[in-house]
């Protein structure tokens, strides 16, 4: 009987038979080790540190811990949340054919609508999403709280940028909280009053919404919204005048740079038509020159912009005998010549009022159509927020009358493009405002005689 030597194990294998064992070698120094150990102690260190940091530098927070975990879980909810919100679609169709009956069902695994790469911005993110055929952008924004709640942000603004994309802005925490102090923009006519809820500052600028009608109850904020613009505007090269039927006692603050203030209805009345007749003047002039504005007009020939100032609106419609309701029809058809004519002609209409409502007569309903910037602070009565954005949109009205009383300085507004964003306004003192007025008098413009001189000292 012939022996064969056993053959040599190869290298790294011991083994009898079919039976084969890799040698166990001692596991050497891994260079991922001290990689993945300083990975698990800045992690720890910024978990340690999340809270400290999220109070005393919220920004720098949002960059290195609350953006990232964000990012995170829109990847992670994604498909489920687009599931459950009916914003996710199936590839076939939902009904089949089965010999003579039609079978309708839900597909098991709808496809998500696309979603982009997320992108930091101050305080929140934003990202692009791609409909499927047939979405709309309000079907996103019907379930923008949904959103809002799965990724634990504090609220979710959807916009649309393009046909057949959608832009989700989500908002990290409320920037109404922050105070941001007011700067001047360098834009004429522009005034930067507070922040927005998309965390940028809140500029009302009469070049893109040449007239405004701010309401709101007492104490809700709407003169500190009046004196923040008015301060911003009072550095400008800007004629400034006023109507105040509550004796003067708001723009009396700003009377240093007003080129005049009526504080009854007969003086507002001869201002107003005053107005008016500046504004048939300049438009002589733009017709002399062929330009269809005022900013058309050459440097030399280009007249001062003027900002009419109206504090509550509401005393100039109100009436008691003929007299007087002769004096409302006049200063009614004023006003409303002033707005229809006003935004070519460099004549700007800046109108508040607690209580603004239809019960005030057709004027003030003919002249709210000319309005088209709006500002609703927290009112009293339902009728004033309906005059102010119902014909807008449904859902502005109703987030205005959710304002409560311990939100002062909090609004809802109107963007250039139609929508709607909730703001609040950055507190000027009155002593600020009237330094402001003081300060910037050498500026007011003398715009002549404004109307019957009967009352020395109303008219600068």
């Amino acid at each position: 009987m012939s022996t064969h030597p056993a053959p040599s194990p190869r290298p790294g294998i011991i083994g009898s038979g079919a039976y084969l064992h890799p040698v166990q070698h001692p596991a050497g120094p891994s260079t991922a080790s001290p990689v993945l150990l300083a990975l698990a102690v800045l992690l720890l260190a910024l978990a340690i540190a999340s809270p400290i940091l999220r109070s005393r530098a919220p920004h720098a927070w949002w960059y290195l811990i609350g953006f990232p975990l964000t990012c995170v879980r829109m990847r992670v909810t994604w498909r489920r949340l687009t599931t459950l919100t009916d914003l996710a679609v199936p590839k076939r169709p939902d009904r089949r054919i089965l010999g003579d009956v039609e079978v309708r069902g839900r597909a098991l695994r709808p496809i998500p609508p696309t979603l982009g790469l997320p992108r930091p911005r101050r305080g929140g993110l934003v990202v692009t999403v791609r409909l499927h055929p047939g979405q709309t952008p309000e079907q996103y924004a019907a379930v923008a709280d949904a959103l809002a709640h799965a990724w634990r942000v504090h609220a979710v603004r959807v916009t649309s940028p393009g046909r057949g994309l959608v832009e989700l802005s989500a908002l990290g925490w409320d920037p109404l909280t922050e105070t941001r102090p007011p700067h001047a923009t360098g834009r004429l006519l522009a005034a930067t009053v507070g922040n927005r809820e998309d965390g940028r500052a809140w500029m009302l600028d009469l070049r893109a919404m040449p007239h405004w009608l701010i309401v709101g109850a007492t104490q809700s904020g709407k003169s500190t919204l009046l004196a923040g613009a008015v301060s911003q505007w009072a550095r400008q090269a800007v004629a400034l005048v006023g109507i105040d039927l509550k004796g003067g006692m708001e723009l009396s603050l700003f009377q240093a740079r007003l080129s005049a203030l009526a504080t009854t209805r007969s003086e507002a009345a001869g201002l107003l038509a005053h107005l008016v007749q500046t504004a048939m003047e300049r438009m002589a002039t733009c017709r002399a020159h062929g330009a269809r504005s005022i900013w058309e007009l050459p440097g030399k020939l280009r007249p001062v912009p003027i900002i009419v100032l109206i504090d509550e609106l509401a005393e100039l419609f109100l009436m008691a005998t003929r007299d007087e309701r002769d004096e409302v029809a006049r200063t009614s058809t004023a006003l409303i010549r002033l707005a229809q004519l006003g935004a070519a002609l460099g004549i700007h209409l800046v109108i508040a009022g607690q209580r603004v409502g239809s019960d005030l007569g057709p004027g003030a309903t003919a002249l709210r159509a000319q309005l088209a910037g709006r500002i609703c602070h927290r009112v009293n009565d339902p009728g004033t927020a309906e005059m102010a954005l119902g014909d807008l949109n449904k859902d502005a009205l109703a987030a205005a009358q959710q304002i409560t009383e311990e939100e002062k300085g909090v609004a809802i507004t109107f963007e250039e493009g139609g929508g709607w964003m909730r703001t609040r306004s950055t507190l000027t003192t009155p002593e600020r405002a009237r330094a402001i007025a003081q300060k910037y008098a050498h500026l007011t413009p003398a715009l002549g005689d404004l109307g019957p001189n009967d009352h020395p000292g109303v008219y600068a």
